[in-house]
């Protein structure tokens, strides 16, 4: 019955394909491991900016360590209520938004990793790690399980989006840094013109990595691309209509040039939510039951200049948000071809 679960699961993630007696693919057998890559050639030369590419918020907290202290990011109040056992197992149940590892969210055509970073406690070595209320993974583990996907998949590109670092300083951000450029080497992207990135010019350079670093430090890395350079309004609601509202006015207000945009379809709890589903926790309280409706609006989205760009969403595998915002890079081919008649 595992097994059955497991490949459910990854088929909706769209990670099995069927095999073509052909020996070619056809357009419904295109893993999503390798989406970039399978794009159409008329959509290789338009800027990144312009595609629908899927997203995780959070993306890192598929596990979270209940052990570990309780994160910098959170109040005084909750550190104190934290000593008690009992509430760092709630917490976990709140902290985490991601059932996949970063690998398994790769596969399923996820390019855009929302990241959250801070030093530990007590750790005298300068690790850094990622933190939503408890402490996750290494980033450096999280790097290199990123980056050996990347070498298998040579023609995908990924957004790595370092947005929020505590208890760090200038230490650590160097530390940090060097990190990331052991682990990616040539494969990170100078900072540059937004409308001059393309899928194209990204391959014939072997690019592969954007990252955006929300931090003055980003300054003095040409490979670092400022956090302005891709907003990511936050609605703060638990409101599908307000959600939905919000992501629709914020879309209209978007710059039509130099910059990214990141749609948040996510809900976000108040504290009286978590009081009320307590035990049940993030994904039986709030994201179950309304994800399917945040879907459909985005199956309604298209791309392009004033279009959505980057779409997140929490627990990206409980539906086919993935597939579902790959998918929408189909009005661009129609697009084209209406304007070649």
């Amino acid at each position: 019955m595992l097994a059955v679960r497991k490949a459910r699961r990854k088929l909706r993630m769209g990670t099995i394909c069927s095999p073509n007696p052909s020996g070619t693919k056809t357009s419904s057998e295109v893993c999503n491991a390798d989406w970039m890559a399978s794009l159409p050639p008329h959509l290789h030369n338009l800027p990144l900016s312009n595609l629908a590419i899927p997203g995780s918020h959070d993306s890192f907290s598929y596990w979270v360590d209940e052990k570990s202290p309780v994160g910098p990011d959170q109040t005084q109040a909750i550190k104190r209520l934290a000593r008690i056992s009992l509430v760092k197992k709630l917490m976990k149940k709140w902290s985490m938004t991601q059932n996949l590892t970063f690998r398994e969210q790769l596969e399923a055509g996820i390019r855009y990793f929302d990241l959250r970073v801070s030093s530990k406690p007590g750790d005298a070595d300068q690790e850094i790690y990622f933190i939503h209320g408890l402490f996750g993974i290494k980033v450096w583990d999280g790097l290199m399980e990123i980056d050996s996907f990347l070498t298998q998949h040579p023609q995908e590109i990924i957004f790595l989006d370092f947005n929020h670092f505590y208890a760090m300083d200038e230490t650590h951000h160097k530390c940090l840094v060097l990190r990331i450029q052991e682990a990616f080497g040539n494969k990170l992207c100078p900072a540059c013109s937004v409308e001059s990135l393309t899928l194209q010019t990204l391959w014939e350079k072997n690019c592969q990595v954007l990252i955006f670093y929300h931090c003055p430090f980003y300054k003095q890395y040409p490979f670092l691309w400022p956090g302005k350079k891709i907003p990511a309004p936050w609605a703060n609601t638990t409101s599908v209509r307000k959600l939905i509202l919000f992501l629709e006015t914020t879309l209209s207000e978007r710059a039509p040039r130099g910059s990214f945009h990141v749609s948040q379809a996510i809900l976000t709890p108040r504290v009286k939510t978590i009081a009320r589903g307590l035990v049940g926790g993030l994904k039986n309280t709030l994201v179950h039951r309304n994800l399917p409706a945040i879907l459909d609006w985005v199956k309604t989205q298209k791309p392009g200049t004033m279009g959505v760009n980057i779409i997140t969403s929490d627990f990206v595998d409980l539906v086919d948000f993935a597939a579902t915002v790959i998918k929408l890079n189909d009005l661009l081919q129609e697009d084209t071809a209406l304007a070649k008649c």
